[in-house]
């Protein structure tokens, strides 16, 4: 797909924004309607990090490995991971398609002291330009379009970037525990999940290659009790990787 259909495609679904849009308001509030992704954030974060220092070849001890370089996270809600992102030293953008949310989170970032542009839309649509690192967590399952999702996400990188993609992965159990009892136990919001729109990792690397990205690394984000969320060589449930272009 090339950058022109990919920016002329609609990959937003109203409904999904609206539904996201409604949660901004306690979207920071680590016991509300978006606990689960408070609890998933610093394992995705941990993933993150690594995934950058091996791409760049950074000092691991280095605490702004992303110092000099820019950021997008499409999907970026209220911004959970911009603001960490942001204090790795990135100049940090985040897109989202509920305006609800940019609003919160251009609030919270603020009140943090942190410079963070906020944008909503359609990021293919949006006049953007590229970027270091371009990041899109729990959010290719929610999009009515994704060839041309991952194409706009493409479309975002620099030469020489790294991609990070985290989503469910398409499996009974993500059926039975993301969908069934996540939400029966309110631990996400009901209508946050579509098993149907889950990819798994074979197509999603699939994607990313007619994309013209390959896939770098992939780690499972496993539960268990005692432990919870931890990255893992299991991705039956979810999963993130890393993909750079060629």
């Amino acid at each position: 797909m090339s950058d022109a259909t990919a920016q002329k495609a609609t990959t937003i679904r109203p409904e999904e924004a609206s539904h996201f849009g409604a949660l901004a308001a306690d979207w920071w509030d680590p016991k509300g309607s978006s606990a689960m992704l408070h609890r998933l954030n610093p394992v995705r974060l941990g993933f993150v990090r690594d995934a950058i220092d091996r791409h760049w070849g950074g000092d691991i001890e280095d605490a702004r490995p992303l110092a000099g370089k820019s950021a997008v996270d499409v999907g970026c809600g209220a911004g959970l991971l911009c603001e960490p992102l942001t204090r790795l030293g990135a100049q940090v953008t985040g897109v989202d398609a509920a305006p609800e949310n940019v609003a919160a989170a251009s609030a919270h970032a603020q009140a943090a002291g942190l410079d963070i542009r906020y944008v909503a839309g359609e990021v293919g649509a949006l006049d953007l330009g590229s970027f270091d690192l371009v990041t899109a967590m729990e959010v290719i399952e929610h999009v009515a379009d994704k060839p041309a999702f991952v194409a706009a996400l493409a479309g975002r990188l620099a030469d020489g970037g790294l991609l990070i993609v985290s989503t469910p992965n398409r499996t009974l159990a993500s059926r039975a525990l993301l969908v069934g009892a996540a939400e029966a136990v309110g631990a996400v919001p009901k209508g946050t999940h579509h098993w149907d729109d889950f990819v798994t990792p074979e197509e999603l690397t699939d994607l990313l290659g007619a994309a013209g990205l390959t896939v770098t690394q992939t780690r499972g984000i496993a539960w268990r009790p005692g432990k919870g969320l931890h990255l893992s060589d299991d991705t039956g449930l979810n999963y993130i990787l890393a993909a750079r272009r060629g």
